[in-house]
C-alpha cells in the first residue's frame, strides 16, 4: 500500500485531503515525534528487514586461451602500428561555450570551428601558443594545461553562415530583392561578434592508453583515445572535408559516383585509434557516404524526381527535399541556406524595393516589383527559364529573401540522409566495391596523403604512425561435413556446394496446393511442370496443383490490400478446403506492394505456407533455389551437418541446448517515428541446430535493447518472446528443457555490451525462472558485428582470404574474448569479416570448440548452398524482422506525422503491435 494511504479509505495525509466521496475532511492528528536518542523497540511479531541484495553487474569475460585448429596462413590487415612516446603527459579537457554578442547561444553547426580558429589566431600569446584539439561542439583538449582554468575571449567573424542568420541579409547589396537593400550597400560585409568561454573540465593521463593496452580499460583510457580520434577529425576538417563520425570525405569529384535520383556516393576514409594485443594501432579503411549532387539546383531536382524538365516538377516535394540545403548564388557567389520556396512564380512574386531618396513626408520611397523584374531590369541579369518557376527563399518566415532558381547552385559535400531505393543501393554497391589489392593501394596512398606526422598535436603526444600494414597469423578451418539424402555425405569446397544429382536430406510432400498469379507475365503451365520435375529430382513429391488463379485484369489498378482480398475471395469460392501451400507469382521483382499484404493474409489470418516468386529467367538453378526455400518452410531440411546427425557437436550434443539469434531492425535514418522491430529465432528439435522458428515484436523507434523478452502481464502470465521460444523447444525436443542457452546477438556496439549482459540477459533469466523457479540453465552470449572497419588481405595475392579464415590475435582486444571469422567465400569486392565477441560463457567451451561451432553455424543456412558470412540464426532473425515489418507498412506514417511510438509532449505513444501468426505456421521457417 502507498505510504500516503495508511488506512486504505482514500484519506491522504496532505492538506485538503478528501475522503472516499471527495468531501473535505479534518486532518488526523500529526504522529508523535520520537526524541532523537530513543531507539524504537521492535514489536514481537516484526521481522528484521531483508538485506537488499546488491545486483552484481556482469562484464564481458576475459580471453581464456588461443585456438590452434586449422591451417596456418600469413595475412595483412589495415591496422597501422602506432608508437606512443609521451606517456607521462596529460590531456587537459576544457568545455567551450559560444554565444553571440547579445548572449544568445550559438546553435549553428560549423560555426564553432571557425570561431575557435579565430580565437587561436587572435589570442595566441594568452593561450601560451597551445594547439587545440576541438570536436566542433563543446569540448576542447590540449596537451598540458592552458595558462588559466577559465578564459574568456571576444572574436569577430566576417560573412558567417550559420543556422541562425540564414544569410537573410545580403552582403554587397548583391543579394536579393528585400526592403533592406539600401541599408546594406553601405556595409560591405556582414560581421558577427562572438563571446567564447573556455573552462577547465578534466585532466586525462596519457598513461591510461598504456594501461588499456595491458587490458586495463577505464573511463580515462576511452577518453584519451577519443582525444586522439578528435585530433584526426580536426586534421580532416582543416582540409575542408565533410566529417561523418570517424570518417572524412574530400571534395574531389573523382571520388563521386552517381547512384541516380540526384544522389552521389562519395568515397572517403574511416580512421580511428584502436587498442589491440599488438599495441595501439590506427585502423584506416575506405568508407562511403551519400551526398546531394552539387551544381545547379534545377539539375538536382530533375534527377531527384526523375522528370524531363523543370516544368514537370512536383514543387511541394521539392520544397521538402531542398529545406536546409546550402546554396551559392551567382553572380555574387554568396552562400545561403534554403528556408523554402516562394508561393508564386518568379514573374508573379512581388516584394517591396526601397528607392534612393525620401518621399514628400520624409519616408523612404518604395515601389512594388516582381522578383523577375528586379533581377532582369534592375540588376541586368538574364533569366532564361526561371520566370515561370517558384523562387528559392533564403530568408526568415516574416522577411523572405528570394532568388530565381537558375541563379542557385547546391554547394558540394552536403549529406543525403534519406533511405536509398533498391536501385540506388544496388548501384552504390556496384560502384563502391574494390578488389583487395586495389583497396590496399588506396589505403596506402591515403596514409601518405594525410601526412599525420606533420600534425603538431600528434607530435606533442609523441605519436608516430607506421606506414605498413600489420602482419597477423590466421588459421583456415576445414569446412564441416554435410549430409544430404540417401545417406550421402560430402565436404563443401571453397565454401560452396550444390544439389546436382543429390536428394534433400528431409524432403517434404506438397499435396494440397495452388498457384496464384498477380498479373505476372508467365507461362504458368510450363512453370508448374518444371517445378514438379525439379522437385522429383530432389526427392520432393509435388502433386498437380488444384488450380491456377489468374488475377482479374480489372483489379490490377486497385490498391494492394484490395487485390489480395479479391484474390482470396476467388480462392475460397473454388477450393474445397484450406490449401497447405500457395505459390504466388508477383509482377515486380523487388519491392512489390503486394508482398506485405499477401504474406500477412496467409500467415496471420489463414496459416498457409506461401512462396512468392517474380519469374523472369526460370531455369533449373532458379527452381532448385525456390524449392530449397519451400522445403524449409514446409518443415523439411535440405542438408544437415554430419555432427548433428551423429550427434557429436562438442558440449552442444551432450545436453539439451537451444541456440538463439537476436536482432533489432530500425527504420531508415529519415524515419524517426517508425517502430523498431525485434526478432528472436530459436533452434528446435534438439539435437538439431539447423531448424529454427521466430518470434517478432515491435518496440519504440530506435531502441536497440529488446524490451519484450520477458513481459509479465499478471502473477501467472508472461507474454514475452522467450516463453514462446522455450515452450516450443520443450515440446519439439522430447519434453526437455534446455540446460544450455547460446545467444547470438547482432547489431550492438561495444558501448552496449554491458546492456546486453545485464538488461537482455536478465529478462531471459527471469522468463526461465517464471517457467520453473528451480531451473538454472547455463548461458553463452556472443555478439556478432559486421559494421566495423577491419579487413584482411593475402599478401601478394589478388584473391580474398579463403573461407573459414579465423583471426584471434594481434588486432583482437587486449583482454576480452573476441575473434574475426570469414566463413564465406568473398566473390566480389573485399571480404568483410564478422567480428565475434564472446561476452559470457558459463558452459566452458574451449577456444577451438567455440570457433568451430560458430563456423559450423555458417553452414546450416537452408536458403543457399554456400557458407554465409554470419551465423544462420542471426540471418534468420534479419529475415523474420524484414518480412514481418512488411506486414505493417510504417512508411505512410512517417511521411506525414512525427510521432508513432517514441515520446511526445503527451508522454510515450503506444507502438502499433504486429499480428501473431496462426498456430500451424508460427513454428515454421516462414522467413526462409
Amino acid at each position: 500500500m502507498d505510504s500516503f494511504e495508511p488506512d486504505g479509505n482514500g484519506v491522504a495525509n496532505g492538506n485538503g485531503a478528501t475522503n472516499g466521496n471527495g468531501a473535505q475532511e479534518a486532518l488526523p492528528p500529526p504522529p508523535p515525534v520520537i526524541p532523537p536518542n530513543v531507539v524504537p523497540v521492535r514489536a514481537e511479531g516484526d521481522q528484521p528487514p531483508e538485506p537488499v541484495k546488491k545486483k552484481v553487474m556482469r562484464v564481458p569475460i576475459a580471453r581464456r586461451g588461443l585456438a590452434n585448429k586449422g591451417q596456418k596462413i600469413q595475412l595483412l590487415t589495415n591496422h597501422f602500428k602506432v608508437g606512443v612516446n609521451n606517456v607521462d603527459g596529460h590531456f587537459f579537457h576544457y568545455s567551450v561555450s559560444l554565444a553571440y554578442e547579445d548572449g544568445r547561444p550559438v546553435d549553428g553547426k560549423g560555426v564553432g570551428r571557425k570561431v575557435i580558429d579565430r580565437v587561436q589566431e587572435t589570442y595566441d600569446t594568452e593561450l601560451a601558443g597551445k594547439d587545440f584539439a576541438y570536436d566542433g561542439e563543446k569540448s576542447l583538449f590540449t596537451v598540458g594545461p592552458l595558462p588559466r582554468n577559465k578564459l574568456e575571449f571576444t572574436v569577430v567573424l566576417e560573412d558567417v553562415i550559420s543556422n541562425r542568420n540564414n544569410g537573410n541579409s545580403s552582403p554587397n547589396g548583391h543579394g536579393s530583392p528585400n526592403e533592406g537593400d539600401r541599408k546594406r550597400m553601405r556595409r560591405p560585409y556582414q560581421s558577427k561578434t562572438f563571446k567564447v568561454e573556455i573552462s577547465f573540465a578534466a585532466k586525462i593521463p596519457m598513461q591510461a592508453i598504456a594501461n588499456a593496452l595491458r587490458g586495463q580499460e577505464s573511463e580515462n583510457s576511452q577518453e584519451a583515445l577519443r582525444v586522439l580520434d578528435i585530433i584526426l577529425r580536426q586534421h580532416a576538417a582543416k582540409q575542408g572535408c565533410l566529417l561523418v563520425r570517424q570518417s572524412f570525405f574530400h571534395n574531389d569529384p573523382k571520388n563521386f559516383a552517381d547512384v541516380g535520383g540526384g544522389v552521389l556516393g562519395c568515397r572517403g576514409f574511416h580512421s580511428s585509434f584502436r587498442t589491440s594485443q599488438g599495441g595501439l594501432s590506427l585502423n584506416i579503411d575506405v568508407s562511403t557516404t551519400m551526398i546531394i549532387q552539387p551544381g545547379p539546383v534545377v539539375d538536382f531536382l530533375i534527377a531527384n524526381q526523375n522528370v524531363r524538365d523543370p516544368f514537370s516538377l512536383d514543387w511541394s516535394k521539392a520544397k521538402r527535399t531542398l529545406k536546409n540545403l546550402r546554396i551559392k548564388t551567382s553572380p555574387a557567389n554568396q552562400e545561403f541556406k534554403i528556408t523554402g520556396l516562394s508561393e508564386k512564380t518568379c514573374k508573379d512574386q512581388m516584394f517591396t524595393l526601397k528607392q534612393r531618396g525620401n518621399d514628400a513626408d520624409g519616408e523612404p520611397q518604395t515601389i512594388e516589383v516582381t522578383v523577375y523584374d528586379y533581377f532582369v531590369n534592375h540588376r541586368g541579369i538574364e533569366l532564361r527559364y526561371s520566370g515561370d518557376l517558384p523562387c528559392i527563399n533564403v530568408g526568415k518566415p516574416k522577411r523572405p529573401t528570394f532568388f530565381p532558381l537558375e541563379l542557385c547552385s547546391l554547394v558540394s559535400l552536403q549529406r543525403y540522409t534519406k533511405a536509398l531505393s533498391t536501385l540506388q543501393r544496388a548501384s552504390l554497391v556496384e560502384k563502391s566495391r574494390q578488389k583487395p589489392q586495389e583497396r590496399m593501394k588506396v589505403l596506402s596512398e591515403a596514409l601518405k596523403c594525410n601526412n599525420y606526422d606533420s600534425e603538431p598535436l600528434l607530435r606533442s603526444c609523441g605519436i608516430s604512425i607506421s606506414t605498413s600494414f600489420t602482419q597477423v597469423d590466421g588459421r583456415v578451418l576445414p569446412a564441416p561435413r554435410l549430409k544430404v539424402g540417401n545417406g550421402e555425405d560430402f565436404f563443401p569446397r571453397n565454401g560452396r556446394w550444390n544439389f546436382n544429382n543429390k536428394k534433400l536430406v528431409q524432403p517434404t510432400k506438397i499435396e494440397r496446393w495452388a498457384v496464384v498469379n498477380f498479373s505476372a507475365r508467365c507461362d504458368t503451365q510450363s512453370l508448374v511442370r518444371d517445378l514438379i520435375k525439379c522437385g522429383d529430382l530432389k526427392g520432393i513429391q509435388i502433386d498437380a496443383p488444384f488450380d491456377v488463379f489468374q488475377e482479374n485484369p480489372q483489379n490490377r489498378r486497385a490498391p494492394p490490400m484490395a487485390r489480395v482480398e479479391k484474390m482470396f475471395e476467388d480462392i475460397q469460392s473454388k477450393l474445397p478446403g484450406a490449401p497447405q501451400f500457395l505459390l504466388c507469382l508477383l509482377p515486380e521483382r523487388k519491392n512489390s506492394d503486394l508482398y506485405g499484404p499477401w504474406k500477412r493474409k496467409n500467415l496471420a489470418e489463414y496459416g498457409i505456407v506461401t512462396q512468392c516468386i517474380a519469374p523472369t529467367r526460370v531455369n533449373d538453378q532458379y527452381l532448385t533455389n525456390v524449392l530449397l526455400k519451400i522445403n524449409a518452410k514446409m518443415g523439411g531440411l535440405n542438408s544437415l551437418l554430419a555432427v548433428e546427425h551423429t550427434p557429436s557437436i562438442p558440449l552442444v550434443s551432450k545436453a539439451p541446448t537451444i541456440i538463439l539469434g537476436m536482432d533489432v531492425s530500425h527504420g531508415s535514418p529519415g524515419q524517426s517515428d517508425v517502430p523498431s522491430i525485434a526478432a528472436v529465432v530459436s533452434s528446435r528439435q534438439w539435437p538439431l541446430i539447423s531448424k529454427y522458428r521466430a518470434s517478432v515484436r515491435t518496440q519504440s523507434p530506435k531502441v536497440e535493447m529488446i524490451d519484450s523478452l520477458f513481459k509479465k502481464t499478471s502473477d501467472t502470465e508472461d507474454d514475452g518472446i522467450m516463453r514462446e521460444l522455450l515452450l516450443d523447444f520443450y515440446t519439439s525436443s522430447g519434453k526437455r528443457k534446455p540446460d544450455q542457452i547460446i545467444i547470438f546477438r547482432d547489431g550492438v556496439s561495444e558501448s552496449q555490451f554491458n546492456q546486453v549482459l545485464n538488461i537482455e540477459l536478465d529478462q531471459i533469466i527471469e522468463s526461465c525462472k517464471f517457467l520453473d523457479e528451480k531451473w538454472n540453465p547455463k548461458f553463452v552470449v556472443i555478439v556478432a558485428q559486421k559494421n566495423h572497419h577491419t579487413k584482411f588481405f593475402q599478401p601478394g595475392s589478388p584473391d580474398n582470404v579463403p573461407p573459414g579464415t579465423v583471426i584471434d590475435n594481434k588486432v583482437c582486444h587486449p583482454r576480452n574474448n573476441d575473434f574475426y571469422l570469414c566463413a564465406h567465400a568473398g566473390m566480389i569486392g573485399t571480404t568483410r569479416p564478422t567480428h565475434y565477441h564472446v561476452l559470457l560463457d558459463d558452459v566452458g567451451f574451449s577456444a577451438d570448440d567455440l570457433q568451430e561451432l560458430v563456423h559450423s553455424l555458417s553452414y546450416v543456412y537452408q536458403r543457399s548452398t554456400t557458407a554465409i558470412s554470419v551465423v544462420a540464426p542471426i540471418c534468420y532473425a534479419h529475415l523474420a524482422a524484414t518480412q514481418m515489418g512488411q506486414f505493417m507498412k510504417f512508411e505512410e506514417l512517417s511521411e506525414t506525422s512525427s510521432s508513432h511510438g517514441g515520446v511526445t509532449s503527451a508522454g510515450a505513444v503506444p507502438v502499433p503491435q504486429l499480428p501473431r501468426l496462426q498456430e500451424n505456421v508460427c513454428n515454421s521457417m516462414f522467413f526462409c
